[in-house]
């Protein structure tokens, strides 16, 4: 059984159930929307964000899950959705998991419109059934998300960027959306104060690890759906580069940033640097971060009790941290 089969096993009813009720969410009155918004759900990923909301949800919640966590899984979908028809406008990207991107096929105005429809319909699902408390813990997510593109965005620019500022950059990015839906599934039902921070913890944890081995992918022979280097063709710092920065000489630093700036389209210069961050330890300084903050999640989650549920979000987190793609 492939790992996200089993990691879906002890939620199966649930996100059987949440489809339907997420195509639903989507639906509206425009003809031209409703192709696009067909399209979108045809064309979903593993569906990871609402996984976590139900499997915290069943976890906390004596193995039951009420209408409100449908509601919360179908806003964070909505609204991860929406970023990621925004993104690929934001990069330019004709193509989302193998496909192409709604603004390929339908232009980048339509492209926008769309994401501020998917946007509104998330907000509009929780002001309409006054799930306020769900609605601050995504709004806090956007919010996050929004500033940690810029700041990342800003810091391309100089490339000035220390180990500080690319973990804030990774934990506003990534690691808060994952956040949110842990939290959103332990305050759908009614868990403690403290049990909706810990579980809002170990989302933002698990998150961290999530984009260093995304990082570590520009670096290795998988292919997983971006080329090797891409990240260094679009002057992003990621965490083998800034620790290979860190320990070379001036000399060397200067060259790097070079190639960074001025010849990261330069197919030979881009792979000499690749091989640089290798030969300097730079992937095996973020396999060690990336292992610590699992490591912090792990503790987290032994705090609760121990069955399928967890075992489910154990199986997640190593999945997260293992995955070939």
């Amino acid at each position: 059984m492939k790992v996200v089969e089993q990691i879906k096993k002890p939620i199966y009813e649930e996100m059987d159930l949440f489809e339907e009720k997420f195509t639903e969410s989507m639906s509206s009155q425009v003809a031209l929307l409703n192709r696009i918004t067909h399209f979108i759900v045809n064309r979903k990923g593993k569906q990871m964000r609402p996984m976590f909301v139900f499997l915290v949800a069943k976890l906390l919640g004596q193995g039951k899950v009420n209408e409100r966590t449908y509601r919360g899984a179908s806003v964070i979908e909505l609204i991860h959705t929406a970023t990621l028809v925004h993104d690929d406008v934001v990069d330019d990207s004709n193509k989302r998991r193998g496909f192409f991107s709604v603004n390929a096929l339908w232009k980048n105005k339509i492209a926008v419109l769309v994401g501020d429809y998917l946007l509104s319909k998330g907000l509009l699902l929780s002001i309409e059934n006054e799930d306020f408390d769900l609605l601050k813990i995504i709004s806090v997510a956007v919010r996050e998300m929004s500033q940690g593109e810029l700041l990342q965005i800003e810091k391309a620019r100089d490339l000035d960027i220390t180990e500080e500022i690319y973990y804030e950059i990774i934990r506003q990015k990534t690691a808060t959306l994952l956040a949110a839906c842990c939290a959103l599934g332990a305050q759908s039902v009614d868990a403690s104060p403290d049990e909706v921070e810990e579980m809002h913890q170990f989302g933002e944890l698990l998150g961290m690890a999530f984009q260093i081995k995304d990082d570590l992918f520009d670096y290795g022979e998988q292919k997983i759906g971006k080329p090797i280097g891409i990240d260094i063709k679009e002057k992003k710092m990621t965490l083998p580069l800034i620790h290979t920065l860190n320990i070379v000489s001036s000399k060397e630093k200067r060259e790097i940033i070079n190639t960074v700036k001025n010849h990261n389209k330069n197919k030979a210069k881009v792979n000499a640097l690749i091989l640089l961050v290798k030969e300097r330890g730079g992937l095996d300084f973020a396999v060690k971060k990336m292992e610590d903050y699992k490591c912090q999640a792990m503790d987290l989650l032994s705090k609760f009790p121990k069955n399928e549920y967890r075992d489910a979000l154990e199986l997640m987190l190593n999945y997260v941290t293992e995955r070939k793609i």
